[in-house]
């Protein structure tokens, strides 16, 4: 069973940045494809950020490129979501997420296996 614990949220102004960070257990981190997710207030979790294992290949949602940058280190068994320019409409709760499969539709929810708690991120004006 794997283990996913998001860190790194907090209370920001608009234009500054957050590192998000995901600690894995468990398993054997660096076949999993990790990806990250957002859920705001009333709204659906909406795909952010994916990377994945054997290519490295990243991708981002629209609202999120050029902006935030998704990353991994193996040897620690996390994976980092860099976050700079935030805006008050970034203000969501930011999960991680852990997909074993080879080929998969990397922004829908439904196809990650594990998910972490989340962790708050709040942008002010």
């Amino acid at each position: 069973q794997v283990q996913l614990v998001e860190s790194g949220g907090g209370l920001v102004q608009a234009g500054d940045s957050l590192r998000l960070s995901c600690a894995a257990s468990g398993g054997t981190f660096r076949v999993y494809h990790m990806g990250w997710f957002r859920q705001a207030p009333g709204k659906e979790r909406e795909f952010v950020a994916v990377i994945r294992w054997n290519s490295g290949n990243t991708y981002y949602a629209d609202p999120m490129k050029g902006r935030f940058t998704i990353s991994r280190d193996n040897a620690k068994n996390t994976v980092y979501l860099q976050m700079n320019s935030l805006r008050p409409e970034d203000t969501a709760v930011y999960y991680c997420a852990a997909e074993r499969d080879a080929k998969f539709s990397y922004w829908r929810d439904y196809e990650y296996d594990y998910w972490g708690q989340g962790t708050q991120v709040t942008v002010s004006s």
